[in-house]
């Protein structure tokens, strides 16, 4: 008997259970403490007001395949030389295969002052707590209202721009847009990586007037004082560009630094791989599960397979990738097992990304690794023909179509 233990119980873990159950010669122990079990991606429609909060949250006991040995802990440590798991109490799991699926963690302490700041008065995040974004959200009145990311890789790296449109297209249909500033700043140097995507966005930016500022990264918050610090992180090292924008009170300070004063400050938290991991051999040299990334198998120990948020995967981080990811990692655990090598199924970085752009209007990011845009041809049964222009029949999919294909197909380890 195979003894197959995977560690999370986020999108990767049960889908992997899912497709292992029922397979013959093999036992399935899945590793999560967590009560709920939670569909992200509403999240950011919930701090908007779109969605409600409520339909996002199942038990945990409920969505747990039937059939899996569900220990309710965390893993504490990978002995990967002895094919071991060690859990937080001590237990000690034995394997044969490893699926490594633990999602991300969030680390307060990379900007001065969020740890204090974050989902308290004006600060929010729908990372953390969206119901909280929503508050901040009904209660602006005007001013600067600050959209922002950190230099870390994220889950949905399009969440933090997704909001600041769903604001701003909130803040007009309210009669606010007049008397404040949407901004959004991000360390990178593009709006979206992909051409197709980023023509749209940037229509989207000069509709709404949203203040672009790339190449800055929070540094600070001062929730008192209501103002966020920025450091200019342009590569080329090209700092005459920088201007104080005085619409927005913006201020230098110092080598590289811009304050902004904000009424309203959503953030995405910084994000890393779980201490079990980034402080491993299983990691590489920035903390990340280091697996191949076509094969998902672990380059130092063939019997461990790393998906989703923290493997080091140059994709985007979305439920969209590890649906494509979970395959790949299921044939390989049964070929190695029939036949002692991997399967030849290739994950190609796919992802994706449903950006919201105001209330029922979203464009969809499809792509991969080399940033070709991918559009799912099963989008023309929706009379969706190009999907790097916003639509109507979108949004539907968006708040609709997704979060019942979550729940009812591919939690149940079936084909989407």
């Amino acid at each position: 008997m195979n003894h197959i233990v995977i560690v999370g119980g986020g999108t990767g873990g049960i889908m992997t259970a899912a497709r292992l159950l029922g397979e013959k010669d093999m036992q399935v122990t899945l590793l999560e403490p967590a009560e709920f079990h939670y569909y992200q991606p509403a999240w950011t429609l919930v701090g908007a007001n779109a969605y409600d909060f409520e339909k996002t949250k199942r038990k945990m006991a409920d969505i747990m395949p039937k059939g899996v040995n569900w220990i309710r802990e965390y893993a504490d440590k990978v002995d990967a030389a002895n094919n071991t798991v060690i859990t937080c109490s001590g237990k000690v799991i034995k394997y044969d295969y490893l699926v490594l699926s633990p999602g991300l963690v969030y680390d307060m302490s990379q900007i001065e002052g969020l740890a204090e700041a974050i989902d308290k008065g004006v600060v929010c995040s729908n990372y953390t707590d969206p119901i909280h974004t929503l508050e901040v959200l009904k209660n602006f009145k005007g001013g600067n209202a600050v959209f922002t990311q950190p230099t870390t890789p994220i889950k949905c790296g399009g969440a933090p721009q997704k909001i600041a449109y769903l604001a701003a297209d909130y803040f007009k249909k309210k009669g606010l847009d007049k008397n404040t500033n949407v901004i959004y700043a991000t360390p990178g140097a593009a709006i979206f990586g992909v051409k197709e995507i980023r023509h749209t966005l940037e229509q989207v930016i000069a509709r709404y007037g949203i203040h672009f500022k790339p190449h800055y990264a929070p540094v600070k918050i001062d929730a008192d004082k209501k103002i966020i610090t920025f450091k200019w992180v342009n590569a080329s090292g090209n700092q005459c560009v920088i201007n104080q924008d005085n619409s927005l009170k913006e201020e230098m300070k110092g080598d590289s630094l811009i304050e902004i004063p904000f009424d309203m400050l959503h953030l995405a938290p910084p994000q890393t791989a779980p201490d079990f991991i980034k402080d491993s051999d299983l990691a590489n040299k920035d903390g990340w599960m280091d697996v191949d990334i076509n094969t998902l198998q672990h380059k130092k120990y063939a019997n461990i397979f790393g998906m989703g948020d923290a493997a080091a995967l140059p994709t985007a981080k979305t439920g969209a990738a590890i649906r494509k990811q979970v395959p790949v990692v299921v044939a390989s655990i049964k070929s190695m097992i029939a036949n002692g090598k991997i399967s030849d199924k290739s994950y190609n970085g796919y992802s994706s990304c449903p950006l919201v752009t105001g209330y029922g209007k979203m464009v969809l990011a499809e792509f991969d690794y080399q940033n070709n845009f991918t559009p799912d041809p099963k989008l023309k049964q929706m009379l969706v023909f190009d999907s790097s222009k916003e639509h109507l029949r979108l949004w539907w999919l968006k708040k609709y179509i997704l979060p019942h294909l979550y729940w009812n197909k591919m939690l149940k380890g079936k084909e989407v």
